[in-house]
């Protein structure tokens, strides 16, 4: 069957979104450790880390509670200075993969339709499509917000399924996280590809998918 659309995860599969993370947390533990804060900056990072790993990587109060953690109260000066550093070097971190602005300007030009299935919320999705200034490329996008599920739920895949107007089989699903992309999309009877550049986590031979791609750019041997 001919590949008609393809659906892309977002972080880490179009963006270094772990990269950005990383950078935008150090420069806030810099920012408010500069501001007062008395703490190692190596344990600051454990600990927000493990914060985020209770609360989810997007939560948005997380140094908050960071400092409620820490300090047992939120200085809302220290508060101040390390949301400001973090929301700058986001700006500055916030960037596609290598080749993924040309591979996605030669899929449109093949006619392909082209989409992004999300488990951000949709402000935070938006915020760096339109940051990367990739959000004209893509006729779906459906994010947590859209139907309250995270993949490999059935609902989220659906949901971009019946937008793009394409039958299952006629998409190719791109993604970095096996359990949740590639489950998910096999399961619809999509084709998928494992943007292994992007990952951290290594298929099982039970969730190998069709296609290993070790930069976005091989998506366009796959279409040809």
């Amino acid at each position: 069957m001919k590949i008609k659309a393809i659906l892309f995860d977002l972080d880490n599969t179009l963006i270094d979104f772990m990269l950005m993370k990383r950078m935008s947390c150090e420069a806030a533990i810099d920012a408010m450790v500069s501001a007062g804060l008395k703490m190692d900056r190596q344990k600051a990072m454990k600990i927000l880390f493990e914060l985020y790993g209770a609360k989810g990587i997007e939560y948005n109060r997380i140094f908050q509670e960071f400092l409620k953690k820490t300090t047992g109260k939120v200085d809302y000066r220290i508060l101040a200075e390390g949301i400001v550093a973090y929301r700058k070097a986001q700006v500055s971190y916030v960037k596609p993969y290598a080749g993924t602005v040309r591979t996605l300007m030669k899929l449109r030009e093949a006619g392909l339709k082209l989409g992004i299935v999300s488990d951000a919320p949709s402000i935070n999705a938006w915020i760096r499509l339109i940051e990367m200034k990739l959000d004209h490329f893509f006729d779906v996008v459906v994010t947590f917000n859209d139907t309250g599920e995270k993949k490999p739920s059935k609902f989220p895949f659906l949901k971009a399924v019946k937008e793009i107007g394409e039958r299952p089989e006629n998409i190719l699903f791109v993604g970095d996280w096996p359990e949740r992309d590639i489950q998910g999309a096999k399961a619809l009877g999509m084709r998928t590809a494992f943007a292994k550049y992007g990952s951290i986590k290594k298929p099982g031979p039970q969730l190998r998918a069709d296609y290993v791609l070790r930069s976005v750019e091989d998506i366009l041997e796959i279409v040809r």
